[in-house]
């Protein structure tokens, strides 16, 4: 698991992230100590301390760097038409943004509880909202919009669900990608009502 991860990046905060979600996803984030964290990078706990001074920090820090992308994503997405070509890219962007952050994702979805007591659950909940309004009219028929919403997280899906099948990450990601445009093509009229 260990080395390529690292040399990726140079930066000593982003060496942090990785390192800590490693270990929060290893042993869990309660478990897990800002001492565990140094010795895994080889640093003194001072140096961790000049950039992160608790691991609640650290885990803000990869929210919001993986909220970043979503929010310029919502913002070029209230600046378009707001129909099916333009529901159709968000969910290309989406996708590419998705697929960064799934260490992130899968820490969300294994320690739930820690997420809903920080304060980032509660905004990643707020842009899901804002997402959903972005990819659903709220005058379809309801069969409609819940394909709409299901698209959202037919992506979200894909990459636990599909985690333990046989396959190309990057093709499971494009699997995903491609169910959920079908959705939202099918919820705008571009497949035969049922």
């Amino acid at each position: 698991m260990g080395g390529t991860k690292h040399q990726r990046r140079g930066d000593t905060r982003q060496r942090i992230q990785d390192v800590a979600l490693e270990l929060f996803a290893e042993q869990g984030y309660e478990k897990t100590s800002l001492r565990e964290i140094a010795e895994r990078l080889a640093v003194t706990k001072a140096a961790l301390y000049y950039h992160f001074k608790t691991k609640e920090d650290i885990l803000i820090s990869l929210f919001q760097d993986m909220t970043r992308p979503m929010d310029e994503l919502i913002v070029w997405a209230k600046e378009q038409p707001h129909g099916l070509v333009t529901k159709q890219e968000v969910l290309r962007r989406y996708s590419e943004a998705l697929s960064t952050a799934s260490p992130l994702f899968r820490f969300m979805h294994e320690n739930q509880a820690t997420v809903r007591e920080l304060s980032v659950g509660e905004s990643f909940k707020d842009r899901m909202v804002v997402m959903m309004d972005i990819i659903k009219e709220p005058d379809m028929p309801l069969i409609d919009q819940v394909r709409c919403v299901s698209a959202l997280f037919t992506m979200h899906a894909g990459m636990f669900a599909l985690k333990d099948v046989e396959g190309d990450p990057e093709e499971k990601r494009k699997a995903a990608l491609e169910v959920a445009i079908d959705l939202v093509t099918q919820a705008h009229g571009g497949a035969r009502g049922a």
